[in-house]
Order: C-alpha cells, then structure tokens, then sequence
C-alpha cells in the first residue's frame, strides 16, 4: 500500500503495528483484554474477588450459598459443616470474609459463634456474616460489640440477591450490616430493661426533683400542684420501680439512686 492510500477495510487505523507473527485477530484480543483491566471492580470483571468461607451444618442451604455466590464473582474457598472444620479452612485459606451459622454441631447451640469469636481473635480484619435462622439478642450483641466487618442477617430474610451481595461487600469493606429484625429487638430490650421507661412524663418530673432532695410539699409548690397529687405520683414511681416495701424514706432513696443510675 503506497503513502496517502486508505487504509484496507477492517484494519485497525492509528493502531501501532503488529510484531511479525501476530494476526489482526491477536491484536483484537489484546485490545479486549486492555479494556477488561479499565473496568473496575465490577462483580464479573474484578481481578481480585472476594475468598469466602462458608459455614453451615445444612448441606442443600451451603451449597446453594455456593453457587450463588459464584455467580457474581466471589470465590468460595471453603466449605465446612462444623466449628471444627471451619477453623481449619479459615486458618488455612485466610479468606476475606467468613458465613456462619450460629447453631452448629455438636449440640447446635452457640457453636458457630464461638467460632466467630475465635476467628475475630486470630483474624481481626476478616469479615464475618453470622446466619441466623432466630432472632437471638444476646448472642447478636456479643458479636456486634467485637468490632467493624460484623454482620447479623435473619435466613429466612435473605431474599434479594443484589442486597445481600452487597451486605457481604459492606462487611469486607470493614462495614457492619443488622437486620431490621434484630433492631427492633435490640431497641425493646433496650426499653425493656430501662426501669425509667415505666414512667411517666410527670412522674419523671417527680422523681427528678425527689432526686434533688425536695420534701413532697417542695415539690408541689415546684409542680404547681396539690401535696396529694405529689403523693399519688410517689407512690406510682414506688410501685412502677418495683422497690421493696420497706420504710418510704427507704424507698424513696432507691428509687433516686435507680433514677441516677438510669441517667
């Protein structure tokens, strides 16, 4: 082809020349595979996806989570159907991050996290997703309080692909993910175990100036209300704080010190 002639149909102009033995179609793959490394971190395009362990005595719901999570690019490493098992695989693969259940064998009480516990000892930055089948408060607390890269997610909960996908990157990315269940759990225990969320608004007002050491008249001059409408109110506060019957300026103590302790 001489100088200032167009270039053959289906050449790739401005493209430095091929070496000598390559054909147009290697040069297309290069090409291809030049524009596959500028793609980012996508699920299928990642060059570096997710080593994940799993951790089920269910074998059908462990193998489903396999291949699910091999659809968008995660690379599950391991497989184990006790805690025994799942220290192993962790030690000896080192994943990025761990999905347990919390009933395992032997006794399918708490074996899985205590594993979990083992594993955030050993592994500090190795994300960890805990399956539950239960809302279980208790054990979600523990595991929640062990630092960043925790998750608590409800089985039966776990519904939308794409949510859940992005819940385990969440979880390796160092973030924490709670069910929406357990939330309402925690917030009611929360409330349940507050002895101040029995009472009133007025009835706090109450407690609150009894606190400050004023006499029952004190504080209805302070209220603006009647002495035996202060009494009516102490004697709720009393009965609501569950305080012993003993002498009422015993028990008016404990039930200030039960308002400064809630403080």
């Amino acid at each position: 082809m001489t100088r200032g002639d167009a270039p053959p149909s289906g050449s790739l102009e401005g493209c430095s020349p091929c070496p000598a033995g390559r054909d147009t179609a290697d040069h297309d793959l290069d090409a291809q595979a030049d524009t596959v490394s500028l793609l980012g971190k996508g699920h299928l395009a990642t060059m570096t996806a997710l080593r994940v362990v799993l951790a089920d005595d269910d074998v059908l719901l462990r193998e489903g989570l396999a291949r699910l999570l091999e659809g968008p690019g995660f690379d599950v490493v391991g497989q184990a159907g006790d805690s025994s098992q799942l220290l192993r695989l962790v030690r000896e693969n080192v994943p990025d991050l761990v999905l347990v259940d919390i009933r395992m064998p032997p006794t399918h009480t708490v074996e899985g996290l205590d594993a979990a516990g083992v594993i955030r000892e050993e592994f500090p930055a190795m994300g960890i997703l805990v399956l539950s089948a239960h809302v279980e408060v208790e054990h979600a607390m523990t595991l929640l309080s062990s630092g960043a890269g925790i998750g608590y997610l409800l089985k039966s909960r776990v519904v939308d692909v794409e949510e859940f996908v992005d819940a385990l990157e969440r979880i390796a990315r160092g973030g924490s993910v709670v069910d929406p269940e357990l939330v309402k759990e925690l917030v009611g225990a929360r409330r349940r175990s507050d002895p101040m969320a029995a009472l009133s608004a007025r009835e706090r007002e109450v407690l609150a100036l009894m606190a400050e050491g004023r006499s029952n008249a004190g504080i209805a001059a302070q209220l603006y209300v009647t002495e035996g409408t202060v009494e009516k109110h102490v004697r709720s506060i009393l009965a609501k704080l569950n305080l012993p019957e003993t002498a009422e300026d015993h028990r008016r103590v404990l039930a200030v010190i039960t308002f400064l302790e809630a403080r």
